[in-house]
């Protein structure tokens, strides 16, 4: 077997397995005692971890996603032999968050690890992405909606703020993983646009 192609492989499998631990899930138990997917929004996210454990646990569990992203797709873009292999390490890394291996498949949404890939190409294309996603938010009033077109948006902008380069790629490999994955969420309704809560009868 070619050795690019046993890179690829480790790398990929680097990403997804990176990607696949779930700090939400873990905290939630350890703290509340319960599993974070049985309420709320019901994924394994950081938002939901507010919800039932508290700001500074979910502050924690946005960290380590965020790092859960950006530590394989850095190492991919250090020490891969070729340039491609970064782009595939980050969107096995969102795909790890979304559906865990170590969870039953069951996962987040892949923001913050999707947040934390392009950072490691390029630190200032987090905040471009952020700030994408926070004005589409803001326009049209549904966080599920706004994240598809962000993921549609992200490598698009990034090329015409005059950025190039690998992230790029890492943003196009992982703005199709955000968007895809967001789309279960297309015709959720909101009660609370940032904590992503479902409307109470009368609310």
């Amino acid at each position: 077997m070619p050795t690019t192609l046993l890179y690829a492989i480790g790398f990929i499998l680097l990403g997804y397995l990176s990607g696949s631990l779930t700090p939400s899930i873990w905290i939630t138990r350890l703290v509340k005692g319960v599993d974070v997917r049985d309420s709320g929004s019901g994924h394994a996210s950081t938002t939901n971890t507010i919800r039932q454990a508290g700001f500074g646990w979910g502050a924690l569990v946005f960290i380590v996603d965020v790092a859960k992203g950006f530590i394989p797709t850095w190492l991919a873009l250090h020490f891969a032999p070729v340039a491609w292999i970064a782009p595939l390490t980050a969107a096995a890394a969102v795909i790890g968050h979304c559906w865990p291996v170590f969870a039953g498949f069951r996962g987040g949404m892949g923001l913050a690890t999707a947040g934390g890939t392009v950072m490691a190409a390029y630190w200032l294309s987090f905040f471009i992405g952020l700030g994408i996603l926070i004005l589409i938010m803001l326009i049209i009033r549904h966080s599920a909606r706004a994240s598809v077109f962000a993921g549609i948006l992200i490598a698009p902008a990034l090329y015409l703020l005059g950025i190039r380069g690998n992230v790029i790629w890492i943003a196009i490999a992982i703005g199709i993983v955000i968007a895809f994955r967001f789309l279960i969420d297309w015709n959720r309704q909101y009660r609370e646009l940032w904590l992503d809560r479902e409307k109470k009868p009368g609310g």
